[in-house]
């Protein structure tokens, strides 16, 4: 029987006895805009399963230069690559839009991951979801217009906190985008223009979705398709898995 009433995609499709090998060592935090939950080059000491809010992950480039390789919400996990052995972790991410997460050592998750067909199950779901991000967004930064990029990124957030106001500001977006922010300014202009953007007040951009995704890329269509792909095929697979013994 698979646990309800979990805000995190993950944590909800593990059933009962698996997310009680996790739920003594869980501890419910919130997500501050702007915190920092995972720094490149720091090791992995917690790991995070969002309830709400919205995380960007950024890679960080020599020269200071920033932009965003995925978004993560409630359907994903921060720092579950640390199962893979200790290692600095190689991308940074930040809280875009606050929110809510459960939050467990590193060390104990990893435990648990070793016991559990079900969490293995779920990590790998959640890889293949992250990896079609990366891929997609690689080719998406390399060969489409920044103003597309941007209504992605855009829909992509308000995908993961379901509302059109999203709380960004014009500096987030430079980071995220890897442009200048008079870029930024110019490309939120032609939105406003087209009635993609309604409003902007300080730290909050109100969208219209409709009219944004006709701006937007392919991009972000195929990453959530994809996404629905992975979990309906990891649904379909779980009561085989889940059937195995806990060792």
């Amino acid at each position: 029987m698979l646990v309800s009433g979990v805000g995190n995609r993950l944590l909800a499709a593990l059933p009962t006895a698996d997310l009680d090998l996790l739920s003594p060592d869980l501890q419910t935090v919130t997500l501050d805009r702007e915190e920092v939950v995972s720094r490149m080059g720091d090791h992995t000491e917690h790991v995070l399963f969002p309830h709400s809010g919205a995380v960007s992950v950024m890679v960080d480039m020599a020269n200071g230069q920033t932009v965003a390789s995925a978004a993560i919400g409630r359907e994903g996990a921060v720092g579950t690559l640390s199962v893979l052995g200790p290692s600095p972790a190689a991308v940074t991410a930040i809280v875009r839009a606050e929110g809510t997460a459960s939050r467990i050592p590193a060390a104990r998750f990893h435990a648990a991951f070793s016991r559990s067909p079900a969490i293995r199950h779920v990590v790998q779901l959640h890889f293949k979801a992250m990896l079609i991000q990366f891929q997609l967004g690689g080719a998406c930064n390399a060969l489409h217009p920044v103003q597309a990029r941007m209504a992605r990124w855009l829909l992509q957030l308000h995908d993961r906190i379901n509302h059109d106001v999203l709380p960004l500001t014009q500096d987030a977006l430079s980071q995220m985008l890897g442009v200048r922010r008079t870029t930024v300014t110019l490309l939120m202009r032609n939105l406003r223009a087209s009635g993609a953007i309604r409003s902007e007040r300080r730290g909050e951009i109100e969208i219209d979705s409709s009219r944004l995704a006709a701006v937007a890329c392919e991009c972000r269509d195929t990453m959530r398709l994809e996404l629905e792909n992975i979990f309906s095929m990891g649904a379909a697979a779980s009561t085989r898995v889940f059937d195995l013994p806990i060792q």
